[in-house]
């Protein structure tokens, strides 16, 4: 009898190895040492039909002859299964990829390799041997790998892992299935002991790594430590974490590790375990965690060496500019000395930083005499001396910048440099166990996959257009992203239409490719380089090649370049919009995020990408308004103080009124517009964009004018269009005709809009005066008459001011009165009876129209007599 066994406590990798194993051992019997954790018992509650697996009580261990052990070399690991190894006749088999330990089992097989999972080992052999795999295998054997290598993500993850994840996705391996069991939720049994483990930790620097111990004891054995250990790596975020359970006679100990100088597997070989330098476990026999505790903190302290630290490696002393300096002459000592950079002191104290794109930038608009201190960043990023060079790499790639300040307090000692990082590192950058996408050899670019994001929030038309785009992108030799405000909304986890592709090759020519596909437009902006694909009339996508805009002056329109994907994000308005995610085959859904746009999503932040962003564009200013309180975010301090210069330099006076005008209009489709537009009352941005309009007057009415449209919605009639008209007549509705007039003229509000806007300003108040006061002197139709001779775009303003629910039914009962009465008989009947189309016509239908309104005619029969009876008096009335 052959049978394939796994250790103990098996988990999704171990099980995945066993059935990847039968593939090669098909008459063996999968065997499991003991209880497996919770993900692999629900998988197995679904697949027991399918996967045969034997407990060892149902194995009679005298007749096995060949035992496969996968994922483990362990005796101490295999449970009773170790009993047999030794005895003659009986041939061992092992497949692992943890490194070889003192005491490990030996077998005639050995196939050890340092690979991200055994899997990967194990599909390498059915790949060569060409041997089928049903698409429930390859989904399990993929299970495995992510489970092994944190989907792909832990440094421990090879090429190797990647190429035999490859060959399962042919084979019909289903991701939706390997994320859904690699997500689930704890157990009350883990959140409680997680809970324990939470209140119980304590925490050390040790050589300068942050390290976190914590321990708990239960009664019963509680599967899943490792699921535990990794959420409160997640939460508390430091360098090494160590979790001890004392469960039943054994403390089980799960450490992690995310940085170089911290290797756990060496750390808890001490105590006879093993794994990966990020990652390790062991049990210790009949101990309790509190002396295991003390023992694994000594250790911990013997083990972890002092890093490198910033002051090892900075440069010293530092040249710095004065802030008083004109930027001319700090354009002079960038040139001199060949920095793309310098701190500005005052005194001896750091209190900003500026670079030489500030300084360009500001010399090319003509601001070459201005102080460096309006132009510097004051968000300066410094370090200690004593930071580890380790951290302070991830602060340079997290930040994408490229030096560093060492200060002691408060005075600059040292600068550390990207190339002091490089030089150190022997010109190779580690990091924390994580990936760093090497764009066109730019350093410094994070990438995090959001595929299965996607999955969730795009729809299935969107989703099959982006993964066109980048088969078709992969056929040209193309990059292609999909970037801006749907790489946004994704994070957020909201469906977007607001499609934005950028493309490193011809755009225009992409486009025209991926039209075909629909039968879809293309809409081509040559001077550009840019073309809208136009699918219907409510969905288009705009495709860009990757493009940098320079601004000639203040408030200009952009001229347009080529460029990189780098640049391209850059020129956009801020970091949460500066985003990208690849939608090329092989790297589809990783996240570009240049400038922490991510981390600003997290806390809820609208940041500028420059100094001098609000100068190029001011209009920016709007939207950095419409995105605070469209997300309920807040513009962050720096980037306010740059929004409040630009207003105070009147910068907005030169944009032209066509491009406020669209900003506006995009604010009145919000539902937060109201807010939007007090905020940029609160500003001091109203009176460049509504000269003349007191804004505090019409506050209240601009408060409540998305309820009063979504009232209006509710009660089933008609939504008053076009929104821009809706709200512009609330913001004029107290203001004097000649005002009105010239906010339409300054923002080429077309005739007929003016006229209803008008015609609103003057009959508002009376209207409302109707609708607050039962008129018992004014009968239905007088009612009705004074109401309809404002438009219907009004409507919203009268129910926004309107604040008693007793008017608000008053007019919702008078436009039912109005949308029900129209009258059954049309002039079709005068014609019938002999008079010729005039003005009596109409004179018959108003005053049919009224009797109706006021409930004196019900019938068709009725409506006729009234106006044979009305007709003949007009008859009489002209002899």
């Amino acid at each position: 009898m052959e049978i394939i066994t796994t250790h103990t406590n098996t988990d999704m990798d171990g099980l995945s190895a066993m059935v990847a194993a039968q593939k090669l051992y098909p008459d063996a019997r999968l065997v499991l040492p003991g209880k497996m954790s919770r993900n692999a018992e629900e998988f197995m509650s679904l697949h027991k039909d399918t996967i045969n697996i034997h407990s060892l009580k149902q194995i009679d261990l005298k007749r096995v002859k060949r035992v496969i052990i996968v994922d483990t070399k362990s005796q101490r690991r295999v449970g009773k299964v170790a009993e047999i190894l030794n005895q003659p006749g009986v041939d061992v088999h092992i497949y692992d990829h943890h490194p070889w330990a003192d005491g490990d089992i030996r077998g005639s097989l050995e196939v050890v390799d340092t690979v991200g999972a055994t899997v990967t080992l194990l599909v390498e052999k059915i790949r060569e041997s060409g041997l089928p795999l049903t698409s429930l295998e390859a989904t399990i054997l993929c299970l495995g790998i992510y489970s092994d290598t944190g989907s792909l993500v832990f440094t421990s993850t090879t090429h190797r892992d990647v190429d035999a994840v490859s060959f399962l996705l042919q084979k019909g391996a289903n991701l939706a299935v390997v994320a859904d069991f690699l997500t689930r939720p704890m157990t009350n049994e883990q959140k409680e002991l997680l809970k324990d483990l939470l209140v119980n930790t304590r925490q050390y620097q040790v050589n300068g790594a942050k390290v976190l111990l914590t321990g708990t004891k239960t009664d019963e054995y509680v599967v899943g430590l490792a699921v535990i250990a990794h959420t409160i790596a997640e939460i508390e975020q430091l360098d090494v974490v160590f979790v001890l359970a004392e469960m039943e006679d054994r403390v089980h100990i799960v450490g992690r590790s995310s940085i170089p100088q911290a290797n756990v597997a060496d750390i808890l070989e001490h105590f006879g375990g093993g794994g990966h330098a990020a990652a390790a476990a062991a049990v210790v026999k009949n101990r309790v965690a509190g002396d295991v505790a003390e023992e694994l903190l000594t250790v911990i302290y013997n083990k972890i060496q002092p890093p490198i630290c910033a002051a090892d490696i900075m440069t010293s002393p530092v040249k710095t500019l004065a802030p008083e300096m004109s930027i001319a002459e700090a354009g002079q000592i960038m040139l001199r000395y060949g920095h793309t950079g310098f701190p500005v002191v005052k005194g001896e104290k750091l209190i900003g930083v500026i670079s030489r794109r500030d300084v360009e930038k500001a010399i090319h608009h003509g601001l070459g005499h201005a102080p460096v201190k309006g132009f510097m960043t004051v968000r300066v990023i410094s370090v200690p001396g004593n930071m580890p060079v380790s951290e302070l790499q991830d602060l340079m790639i997290n930040h994408d910048i490229g030096r560093v300040p060492v200060v002691e307090a408060g005075k600059i000692v040292g600068i550390v440099s990207r190339t002091d990082i490089l030089r150190t590192l022997h010109g190779e950058v580690q990091t924390r166990h994580r990936i760093i996408y090497n764009h066109h050899g730019q350093e410094g670019l994070s990438v995090y996959n959001i595929g299965l994001i996607m999955e969730r929030t795009l729809s299935p038309t969107v989703q099959g257009i982006l993964k066109e785009a980048g088969q078709i992108a992969d056929r040209m030799g193309y990059k292609i992203y999909a970037a801006g405000g749907v790489v946004r909304d994704i994070l957020l986890g909201q469906e977007s239409l607001d499609v934005d592709l950028v493309v490193e090759g011809n755009g225009i020519l992409l486009a025209e490719e991926l039209a075909k596909l629909y039968d879809a437009r293309v809409r081509q902006h040559q001077n550009f380089g840019t073309a809208e694909i136009l699918f219907s009339d409510d969905f288009k996508i705009d495709v860009a090649t990757a493009r940098v805009e320079f601004y000639a002056y203040p408030a200009a329109l952009p001229q347009v370049e080529s460029s990189t994907l780098h640049q391209d994000l850059y020129r956009r308005d801020f970091t949460i919009n500066a985003m990208a995610v690849a939608l090329n085959e092989s790297s589809y859904g990783n996240l570009i995020d240049f400038f922490d746009g991510r981390k600003d999503l997290q806390e809820h932040t609208v940041r500028v990408l420059h100094n001098l962003s609000f100068i190029e564009d001011p209009t920016r200013i709007l939207r950095a308004i419409r995105f605070e309180q469209r997300y309920g975010f807040k513009i962050e301090p720096q980037t306010l103080k740059f929004l409040n210069e630009t207003v105070n330099r009147d910068v907005l006076s030169r944009v032209s009124n066509e491009r406020i005008g669209e900003e506006l209009k995009h604010i009145f489709l919000e539902p937060q517009a109201g807010i939007m537009l007090r905020r940029m009352n609160e500003l001091a941005v109203w009176p460049f964009i509504f000269p003349g309009v007191n804004y505090s007057e019409i506050e209240p009415a601009l408060m409540n004018l998305h309820r009063a449209l979504q009232q209006i919605i509710d009660w089933g009639m008609k939504v008053p269009e076009p929104r821009w008209l809706v709200y512009l007549i609330a913001i004029l509705h107290r203001s004097d005709a000649e005002v009105a007039r010239a906010v339409c003229e300054q923002y080429a509000v077309d005739k007929r809009s003016t006229e209803k806007l008008l015609a609103a300003l003057q009959g508002w108040n009376r209207s409302a005066d109707v609708l607050r006061q039962k008129p018992q002197h004014l009968k239905v139709s007088q009612q009705a008459q004074i109401l309809l001779q404002m438009p219907w775009e009004s409507s919203p303003l009268l129910l926004a001011i309107l604040n008693d629910e007793e008017s608000q039914e008053r007019f919702r009962q008078l436009l039912n009165i109005i949308r029900d009465s129209k009258p059954k008989t049309s002039g079709e009947y005068i014609r019938n009876l002999g008079y010729r189309p005039g003005p009596v016509y109409r004179e018959v239908l108003d005053a049919l129209w009224r009797e109706k309104l006021d409930g004196n005619l019900d019938t068709e029969e009725e409506e006729q007599a009234f106006m044979r009876d009305y007709l003949a008096r007009v008859t009489k009335r002209s002899e």
